[in-house]
């Protein structure tokens, strides 16, 4: 079983920055890909960032020059640092991981979500 614990949501007026954690601990042998999603009051959850085991990311366009995603794979962690924050990044954003566990035997991945933060942006 893995736990996921995020960290750095808030209260942040237009234009700051936040900058969001998430750590994975548990049974974990290696992690394929880390993601960041959110989802707005009232929308779907949506894709933000994904960052892959080799460090190549993916950004939504909306973000794209503002957000940075990046992995501490010594800490098993992943962060979205959010940058030029606008009212309509507000949202629950949570992390999303791809965890490889061994039994010894075999390697098995199994996906696991973050509780969730909550970030608001005041215009």
């Amino acid at each position: 079983q893995v736990q996921l614990v995020e960290s750095g949501g808030g209260l942040v007026q237009a234009g700051g920055s936040l900058r969001l954690s998430c750590a994975a601990s548990g049974s974990i042998f290696s992690i394929n890909a880390m993601a960041w999603y959110r989802q707005p009051p009232g929308k779907q959850r949506e894709l933000v960032a994904t960052i892959s085991n080799n460090g190549n990311t993916k950004y939504t366009d909306s973000v794209k020059g503002r957000f940075t995603i990046s992995r501490e794979d010594a800490k098993n962690t992943v962060y979205l640092q959010m940058n030029s924050l606008k009212s309509e990044d507000t949202a629950v954003y949570a992390c999303n991981v791809d965890v490889v566990h061994s039994t010894g035997s075999y390697f098995y991945a199994q996906n696991y979500w973050g509780q969730g933060t909550q970030v608001t942006v005041s215009s």
